[in-house]
């Protein structure tokens, strides 16, 4: 029997993997909001991963309690990660940037591969391969980088920008351009403050309309777009830098 692997979170996306891995054999153990991970490490000491399948809300409440016996084997897949999101762990995780859709009574859809990197990558894609979810391996940190940040440019960009003309990301790009790129200017300036490090804006633009392009009808404003614009506003507040065009967004859907 190969290894157990625990997912922590069983939403839309964590059923996704506990399915790929079911199906590509190995035991899965879901863990819920509430349940003890210090109780269940015990008992399930070596696992093969521990997805850690929570929304960016919970991440830092649930790695403040990660055993340290899963610390080599962890899965992150949030929206809305960087790399300063684990720094405080001392461990290399494996970590995916989600580019498939999955809603509740309908099967997952692909926009784009989805690209991993880590320790577990290939474990990952096998998985994930399993139920015909097309997986990309990234074997440079810094090209991972990049990925995680086009595809928070791609949800802060389209869901803050839905705010002020809803529709979908292929009219927002195709219709709405000038306020696009005007929304991508202040994200990807708090972006570069939270890696700690400048990005070339037009391969980051580039990248993200292949993302468009996968899925042009894809609806722009989620029911998380509030809380996004708000926390990129708080952010930039930190660092002392203002986001003109943001800010008149958020004034204007008060």
């Amino acid at each position: 029997m190969k290894a157990p692997v625990v997912v922590i979170g069983l939403g839309e996306i964590g059923a996704v993997f506990a399915r790929g891995f079911l199906k590509s054999g190995h035991p899965v153990f879901p863990l819920c909001r509430g349940d003890s991970l210090l109780q269940f490490s015990s008992q399930i000491e070596a696992p093969a991963a521990v997805i850690v399948a929570v929304g960016e809300a919970d991440l830092e409440a649930v790695l403040k309690q990660m055993p340290q016996q899963w610390l080599s084997v962890l899965v992150l897949l949030q929206n809305e990660l960087l790399p300063r999101d684990w720094a405080s762990l001392a461990c290399e995780p494996t970590v995916i940037s989600i580019w498939f859709e999955k809603k509740k009574g309908q099967d997952s859809k692909v926009i784009i591969p989805s690209p991993v990197h880590g320790p577990l990558a290939a474990l990952v894609q096998d998985a994930l391969a399993s139920i015909e979810i097309a997986v990309k391996i990234v074997a440079d940190q810094q090209a991972m980088l990049s990925e995680l940040v086009v595809k928070n440019l791609y949800i802060l960009t389209s869901n803050i920008a839905g705010l002020e003309v809803g529709g979908n990301v292929g009219d927002l790009w195709h219709q709405h351009r000038e306020l696009a790129e005007a929304v991508i200017d202040d994200v990807l300036l708090v972006q570069e403050k939270l890696a700690a490090q400048r990005f070339d804006r037009n391969e980051l633009i580039t990248l993200m309309l292949v993302a468009f392009n996968g899925d042009p009808l894809h609806q722009c404003m989620g029911r998380s777009a509030p809380a996004r614009l708000q926390r990129t506003l708080d952010l930039a507040a930190d660092f002392g830098i203002e986001l003109k065009k943001l800010r008149s967004i958020s004034v204007a859907t008060e």
